[in-house]
């Protein structure tokens, strides 16, 4: 209890707070993707991967609060942390000199609040169903929940479409610097390995922006029918 209530309270504990659930989500990240790229295989492939997911809702809705409460231990301990720097170092980014990361890095809190704005409508969409009610009704043939057509008729819609792509690019920007980050307050990221550290976060966020982008962009192309 004692560790705990430090880690907390001190500036390094948070910080190594943070990269633990910042790696966290980046993780779930990574897992989500994957399972939403299974569009590109087919309805079939994608309502399967949702049955699956539904198949027990106890575990489901269980691992949905988990992934809620680090989420919001991340945001909080990032706000702690932001409120803190700013009070102590008001041009903490003056000194960087590589313009893509400082930009990154001096905006973390916008993209932060925005992420977090489209994180609560992305569930009030496709989990919820509360902007599209519409689209949650869809079965297949097989009479599981038809993801495919719930997602193309989303996407379809050039508004949403264009509001996750935007959202996508603050991603990047996000992941972009958290990423590095995280290697340094686990403190892993020295001299030897920094540019290799910054190059593995570009594409690393790269990667995963683009997936979920590409989701929405070929719906939207109508390349998926």
């Amino acid at each position: 209890m004692n560790i705990v209530k430090s880690l907390f309270q001190s500036s390094i504990g948070r910080k190594y707070i943070m990269a633990v659930t910042g790696g966290l989500l980046f993780g779930f990240l990574v897992v989500h993707l994957a399972g939403n790229v299974q569009i590109f295989l087919g309805a079939d492939r994608i309502n399967s991967y949702a049955a699956l997911l539904k198949s027990n809702l106890l575990v489901l809705w269980g691992f949905r609060l988990g992934l809620a409460a680090i989420a919001l231990i991340h945001i909080t301990t990032a706000t702690g942390l932001t409120l803190e720097n700013w009070a102590a170092r008001p041009n903490r980014y003056a000194a960087n000199t590589d313009p893509y990361a400082s930009f990154s890095a001096r905006t973390m809190v916008v993209s932060g609040v925005i992420l977090f704005a489209f994180i609560t409508y992305h569930l009030l969409h496709f989990t919820l169903g509360v902007t599209q009610p519409g689209i949650m009704h869809h079965v297949d043939h097989l009479g599981r929940h038809d993801v495919y057509r719930m997602m193309l008729e989303g996407f379809r819609n050039p508004w949403i479409a264009g509001t996750y792509l935007a959202a996508m690019i603050v991603l990047f920007f996000h992941l972009r610097h958290g990423l590095s980050s995280l290697f340094q307050s686990l403190g892993l990221k020295n001299q030897k390995f920094a540019k290799g550290i910054e190059y593995l976060a570009v594409i690393t966020a790269l990667l995963i922006c683009v997936g979920n982008g590409a989701i929405a962009l070929t719906i939207l192309l109508r390349i998926l029918k």
